[in-house]
This record gives C-alpha cells, sequence and structure tokens, in this order.
C-alpha cells in the first residue's frame, strides 16, 4: 500500500500539475508510510520558513512565517541532513503548539520529527511530522524515512526545475535572473477570490512597461503591490524609488521629483539628484499621486511623456528611463471632473488601472493576515507563542476594517502586548475578544441568527459557524441572566461546569 502511494508521486511527475499538487499529493504518500496528525511542508527564503502545503493543521497557518533563530526545532532541522526527532518531554517550544486542528485546538505536540530538504547541496526548506501521541514516532523504519527523504527530495528538485523552465519560456528570462526577483521583502498574502484576482492582475501587467495606477482606500496595502509589480518586472535588479506626494511641501516637490543645482533655492548648498534620476532604469512609485498641486502635474507630465527631466535652477535636459507606479485613494476621474487634477495626467497614468480590494472584501484572508502579524509580535515582543481564540477568529471575522490591512496591523499589535501584560504565564497567550478592543455590536434574539447568514458561506466552515452560533447565543443567555452562570446553563438545558469549559474554549469571559 504504501509503495503504491510512493509509485502514484512519481508517476505524478509526468503529469501536467502545478507544484502545489505535487507537493500536496507528495505529504498524504508520507503521511500514509508514517502515520501523523499533522504534516508540514515549508520553503526557506533568506532566513524565513514559509508554509507550502500541509494537513492537520489550522488553514490559517498558511499566515505564519517562521524565521530561523527563533524557533529552536525549526532552525535544528534545517541543519541536519539526517531526519531529526524531539522527545516529547523537550524543553524545546514546538512551533505548533496551539495551532493543531484539534477539537479545542489547544493541545500541545507531544512528539515531533522532521527532515531537511537540500538542492544542489543548498538548503531549500523542510517537512515536519507531528503527533499529539508521546513516542509515536520512536518505531519508525529506517528503511521508510530514507525512502520519504529521498521521494521528497526528488519531487521537490522536478517540480523547481519545472517552474524554473516555465518561467524562461512565458519571460525569456535566464533561470538566475529568475531566481532572484522571486521572493521580495513583502507579499501578497490571501486566498480569497479577490486576492488572486489581484494577484493575475499583477501578473498581466508586471512585465510590460505600461504606467500602472493603483486604486484603493487607505491601509489596503498599495506599497506592497507596487513592490510586487517592481519584483516580477524585467527591472527587478534595478531601483524601486518611492516618493509620498502628500508629504511634499509645495516649495521642494518639484526639487524633490527633478533633482536640484547648487544655489537653485535657499538651503541648496550642493547640488542633488531628484526622484526620476535615481529611478533611472528602474521603477518610480508615486504614492497619493492626487495629492499633487495642479502646477506640479503639469511638470509631471512632461516627464512621463517625453522622458526628460530639468534639475531646478538647470537648463540641462536630462533623459530617464523610468517605469511609473501611482497610487491613490482619491477618485480621481471625480478629481478631474471637479478640476483638481489634470485630465490628461489622468489618462497618462492610468493606462493600467488596478482596483485593490478593501480587507472586507477578502474572506478569511483577515485570519491568515492575523497569523502572519501574531507570527512577527510574538517575536518583538518576546511571546512564546500567540494564538487567537475562536471567539477572537470570528469577531476579526465580522469587524468592517474601515482601516483595512494596516488597521488588522495595528489592532493585532496592541492585542498581543495587552494579553501578554495579562500575566498569562503559559507558553501559549490567548489573545481574547477583549483583548482586540474592537466594537461589536449586542447579540439579541432578532439578530442572533442574522449575524451568520449575512457573512456569505463560504467564508465559515461547519465547524466555525457553530462556534460562532454557540457563543453568539450563550453570551446573550448569559446577558439576560445578568451574569449568573447556573441560571444561564440552566436556560440552555446544560451542566453548569460543562457551560463553563465550554465558555472557556471560546473565550467568552
Amino acid at each position: 500500500m504504501i509503495t503504491e502511494y510512493y509509485i502514484n508521486v512519481i508517476e505524478d511527475l509526468t503529469r501536467d500539475l502545478s507544484s502545489t499538487e505535487r507537493y500536496q499529493r507528495l505529504l498524504r504518500a508520507i503521511r500514509h508510510a508514517i502515520p501523523c496528525d499533522a504534516i508540514v511542508l515549508l520553503q526557506l527564503s533568506g532566513q524565513t520558513l514559509k508554509p507550502i502545503v500541509f494537513e492537520g493543521l489550522q488553514n490559517d497557518i498558511a499566515g505564519r512565517r517562521f524565521e530561523l533563530g527563533k524557533h529552536p526545532r525549526l532552525d535544528h532541522i534545517v541543519n541536519n541532513r539526517q531526519v531529526v526527532r524531539f522527545e516529547s518531554d523537550s524543553p524545546l517550544p514546538d512551533p505548533y503548539d496551539g495551532l493543531v486542528d484539534t477539537p479545542d485546538g489547544e493541545l500541545h505536540v507531544h512528539d515531533c520529527m522532521g527532515f531537511s530538504i537540500y538542492i544542489a547541496d543548498e538548503p531549500w526548506g523542510i517537512i515536519t511530522l507531528d503527533a499529539m501521541r508521546p513516542g509515536q514516532f520512536a518505531d519508525v523504519d529506517l528503511h521508510d524515512q530514507r525512502i520519504a527523504i529521498s521521494m521528497t527530495r526528488a519531487v521537490v528538485t522536478a517540480a523547481q526545475r519545472i517552474a524554473s523552465l516555465e518561467q524562461r519560456l512565458s519571460h525569456g528570462f535566464e533561470v538566475t535572473a529568475e531566481l532572484n526577483r522571486e521572493h521580495g521583502p513583502d507579499e501578497l498574502i490571501g486566498r480569497s477570490k479577490a486576492i488572486n484576482n489581484l494577484t493575475q492582475e499583477i501578473k498581466t501587467v508586471a512585465d510590460s512597461p505600461l504606467t500602472v495606477l493603483l486604486q484603493g482606500e487607505t491601509g489596503v496595502g498599495k506599497e506592497v503591490i507596487a513592490r510586487q509589480i517592481h519584483l516580477t518586472s524585467s527591472r527587478f535588479d534595478k531601483p524601486l524609488v518611492q516618493i509620498n506626494c502628500a508629504a511634499l511641501p509645495d516649495n521642494l516637490a518639484e526639487a524633490e521629483l527633478f533633482g536640484h543645482t547648487k544655489g537653485a533655492f535657499t538651503g541648496a548648498h550642493s547640488a542633488r539628484s531628484g526622484r526620476f534620476e535615481l529611478a533611472n532604469h528602474g521603477t518610480l512609485f508615486l504614492d497619493e499621486v492626487g495629492e499633487l498641486p495642479l502646477p506640479l502635474q503639469a511638470k509631471l507630465l512632461r516627464a512621463i511623456q517625453e522622458g526628460e527631466v530639468q534639475r531646478l535652477g538647470s537648463d540641462q535636459i536630462i533623459s530617464v528611463d523610468v517605469r511609473i507606479i501611482a497610487a491613490t485613494n482619491r477618485h480621481l476621474q471625480q478629481e478631474v471632473k471637479e478640476g483638481r487634477f489634470r485630465a490628461d495626467l489622468y489618462h497618462r497614468l492610468s493606462v493600467y488601472p488596478i482596483f485593490i480590494p478593501p480587507l472586507k472584501e477578502r474572506e478569511n484572508d483577515v485570519l491568515l493576515l492575523a497569523e502572519y502579524f501574531l507570527e512577527k509580535n510574538q517575536w518583538r515582543l518576546n511571546i512564546p507563542k500567540l494564538v487567537l481564540t475562536t471567539a477572537s477568529k470570528n469577531l476579526l471575522l465580522t469587524h468592517s476594517w474601515p482601516g483595512n490591512v494596516r488597521e488588522l496591523e495595528h489592532v493585532l499589535s496592541r492585542a498581543a502586548l495587552k494579553a501578554k501584560s495579562g500575566g498569562n504565564s503559559s507558553d501559549i497567550v490567548f489573545i481574547e475578544p477583549s483583548h482586540l478592543d474592537l466594537a461589536t455590536q449586542p447579540v439579541t434574539a432578532t439578530n442572533k441568527l442574522s449575524s451568520l447568514t449575512d457573512v456569505p458561506r463560504n467564508n465559515l466552515s461547519l465547524k466555525s459557524a457553530i462556534d460562532r452560533f454557540q457563543a453568539e447565543l450563550i453570551q446573550e443567555t448569559i446577558a439576560r441572566h445578568h451574569n449568573n452562570l447556573s441560571s444561564a446553563a440552566k436556560e440552555l438545558g446544560v451542566n453548569r461546569s460543562n457551560l463553563f469549559r465550554l465558555c472557556k474554549r471560546l473565550g467568552i469571559k
């Protein structure tokens, strides 16, 4: 049976599958050979491990990023060419504690093993296996271990080579150049239809010379999108220069964009290149372009059209080759109608407009982003593990997020600090709804069911929907009985101790 699964994995190499599909089928084969409760394939990018595919962990784990040096178990696996196993009493913290997909989601991992994946003698990533039963991996056959390692390295190597060849065919670049631009300091985190469509838009326009206009609410991540477009373009190895047009003083804006000569104005003690010159052969990101004053808009239009700039105080023409990405949270068409923005500049900037969806339209992406920010905060604040309770997740899903991704990041940073200062001595610090400090509507008998039906069904798994309904019903009942748990339990038809345990699991105070 085990051999049959591995044969299928080998045959997959001849099929037209995505890398993700190949990796998922590989994990299933390993899981049949080495039974476990959770298995994860993580890819190494710089000093950070990113979950690529996984089974047995909460879906939100996709938002986590694990930095080497901060996770000693993962660090040890990466730097070892053999299978590494950690006994159930190992003092090293497990990165997946509180994230395993169990009924209460709070059990600690009891047995763990993993092995590294090296390609061309360079570390590519690792596979980890975890079990709830102590000693589960103690008797794993050495032959099964070797097959799992060999099969994994073969599949990953083949998948990477196939992906590299496909990139060369579609872009016409050398493999080394493609790999250089593959990973940047920012990435798009999400699996919603909206973010998938956005990713496709980026792929479509990135390697063209077209000017891009990014439109969207404040805090949606326009800077991240601009960086993605630059890093996936043929200019990836050239400068990406950013300027916030809203922060430019009127008397210095022209000098910042186009540069100036020595003595061009008071305080100009030496000549200085402008942002256009600095971005030559690269990309210039004009953030909040809608804030530029009208006189400067005319000069910007000329620079974009002619590919030429003049430093302030100089008659010399300087030719520049710059790809423009502009961003705004204003409705520029309306600004044109009202005379605050030049129509010709608008049309020049909006050659390829991209709308970035607000967070409220990105379904369950809020939970993936939350995990990403929690992972950053737990190390910044020196917390062993930060985990959202079910009630907190439900609260994040129902909040409208007027400040979008930036608001979510700030909310979670504050919540992490509050949870830490709450005196929780456990290795796992749980973020409760009270830590999030988000405005919530009181649950009443009339809106109890509508709060579930108002959310698109594809936003909630069955378990999440049940947990959410239970939490709302219990909160309403307890409030009606003036926080008398015994009276509330009697109305709900459950034992008081069972209700107490359920409240604790759902994060109800």
